[in-house]
């Protein structure tokens, strides 16, 4: 921007006020609302801090149940003894010896364990449904195969719906 040379007093003197009262206007405008804007300020910048968890006391370890004198201890398994922390059953020895023969990429070791171990239903598996997905597999017994029917109109007349595809459903049609 090229500088007007055509300045006379008159202008000097209104750049002077205009200036002025823009540095007025300003100061006032700090002093109503500069302790909002830094409260505001400092607000955003602790919600940008990581939370910090308070640290717990210590734990005071707990003491074992009394054992009583009167009966002898019989030594027992120790999957009877430690206390039930997983979902599932444990495995069965022999299925567990299973990983340890052979590779998976000769299907033995691991992937033949997982083999029969899904060959196994869920409830010899788990002790509960861990999920709501589980409910439908749930206490189904073992698969039925279906044989298929040999007649093609009969496997169409069956599975596609008689009244088109948008049509109400005939209640015929519904498998419930």
């Amino acid at each position: 921007m090229s500088r007007q040379l055509s300045m006379d007093t008159v202008r000097q003197n209104f750049w002077k006020e205009e200036y002025l009262r823009e540095k007025m206007l300003r100061c006032e405008w700090h002093h109503k609302y500069g302790s909002l804007v830094k409260a505001k300020q400092k607000a955003k910048a602790a919600a940008r801090l990581p939370l910090k968890l308070p640290d717990l006391p210590p734990r005071a370890p707990l003491s074992p149940p009394p054992v009583p004198k009167a009966v002898p201890s019989r030594a027992s398994s120790p999957a009877l003894e430690a206390p039930i922390q997983s979902e599932m059953y444990p495995v069965p020895p022999a299925t567990r010896a299973l990983l340890y023969e052979g590779i998976s990429h000769d299907f033995q070791g691991r992937y033949r364990y997982l083999s029969t171990r899904k060959l196994d239903m869920p409830e010899k598996r788990y002790l509960f449904p861990i999920t709501t997905s589980f409910t439908y597999g749930w206490q189904l017994g073992p698969p039925v195969k279906q044989e298929l029917v040999s007649c093609k109109m009969c496997r169409t007349d069956s599975f596609f719906r008689k009244n088109g595809a948008f049509a109400l459903l005939d209640p015929r049609d519904l498998a419930l």
